[in-house]
């Protein structure tokens, strides 16, 4: 008997999928039917970040006529993510996009369960080091690229010569590589610049993304000995600690998403966000895969690098001198084609 979380799950999906339409006239069990479903990490698809993100991307490839159907199915429990993913592929659908780390093993599992079938992992590490199927496919980005942007416009701004981030900790590789790349961006714009880099490595991984409270202790006490920029990582706990700063007075930046909508305590201070350009790389993977699926591309096995980029300065616009805009415009795309190397070891697989 399937549990509550589940059932929930189910109905999500069938909401979405009977308006409008006849099951005969979507039913992705036909090969004239190109289906693509989307399965939450835990919380709603939209989140404002990763779920809704991944939607739009989806979407993106509907609209582009890449694709003729879409559904989601929005994860209660973690629990579920097998169950939710089994939905998708027991109904026929081409590809089943999967959002987030915490469903990369069952991605995996599923990928090779049904080998006709599609699979794109969200932030997934799904290097072909782990034994991962031809179908499956890692959305992954280079963590230390935004790591080195949102370095260099900490430098570029401060007031006080001194700039930090707050990290979840650095025994996770990707998260190392925000970090480090921060150092580097930052040392690349201004050498004398002092740069804390702190890691919360006193916890275990199951707490090191949600403590608030130990991410806005560590700003408190860099805003005290007058760091005035703030680069916060890592779940709620790097969160928190953007709004620590503003809190302050002093300055944030976001990673990953455009935090001025998810942080909008942060907004008014919040320089900008060094982003993930996760629709477009979602809708360009379904394209392949459609592609492949015909024989006119080959879909990439393995871990698929992203672009990133920067959002737009928000508030703060008109307090950002035109040199600096003019020298993030020109330094965005070297480091993204890794013109500017950022010296960071870690590197994705």
């Amino acid at each position: 008997m399937k549990n509550l979380h589940f059932i929930a799950a189910i109905l999500v999906t069938v909401g979405l999928i009977i308006p409008g339409c006849t099951p005969k006239s979507y039913d992705c069990k036909q090969p004239d039917v190109f289906c693509v479903g989307l399965v939450t990490d835990v919380g709603r698809r939209d989140d404002r970040a990763y779920n809704q993100a991944a939607w739009e991307g989806i979407q993106q490839a509907k609209t582009s006529g890449v694709t003729d159907w879409v559904a989601s199915i929005e994860t209660v429990d973690a629990r579920d993510f097998e169950e939710n993913i089994s939905v998708f592929a027991k109904a026929g659908y081409d590809v089943i996009v999967t959002v987030g780390g915490a469903m990369g093993d069952a991605t995996r599992t599923a990928a090779k369960t049904y080998p006709d079938l599609y699979f794109i992992g969200l932030d997934q590490d799904q290097s072909t080091e782990q034994d991962v199927s031809p179908n499956l496919a890692g959305l992954v980005f280079p963590e230390d690229q935004i790591g080195y942007l949102a370095g260099a416009l900490a430098a570029l701004m401060s007031n006080t010569g001194q700039i930090g981030a707050v990290c979840a900790s650095d025994e996770l590789p990707f998260m190392k590589r925000y970090g480090e790349g921060f150092l580097a961006g930052a040392a690349y714009i201004n050498p004398e610049v002092k740069v804390t880099v702190i890691y919360h490595n006193d916890v275990g991984l199951d707490k090191t993304f949600v403590d608030p409270e130990w991410g806005a202790a560590k700003t408190n006490s860099l805003v005290d000995s007058g760091t005035d920029i703030i680069f916060g990582v890592g779940g709620t706990t790097g969160n928190n600690a953007i709004v620590a700063a503003v809190t302050r007075g002093a300055y944030g930046i976001g990673a990953d998403i455009d935090q001025y909508y998810t942080l909008p305590a942060a907004a008014p201070h919040l320089y900008a966000s060094i982003l993930k350009l996760i629709a477009p790389g979602i809708a360009e993977l379904i394209k392949t895969a459609r592609g492949n699926q015909a024989g006119t591309s080959v879909f990439p096995t393995g871990n698929y690098l992203g672009q990133i980029g920067l959002s737009p300065y928000h508030d703060l616009d008109s307090s950002i001198p035109d040199a600096v805009k003019l020298r993030m415009t020109e330094l965005s795309p070297a480091s993204i084609s890794g013109e500017t190397p950022t010296g960071v070891s870690t590197p994705y697989p």
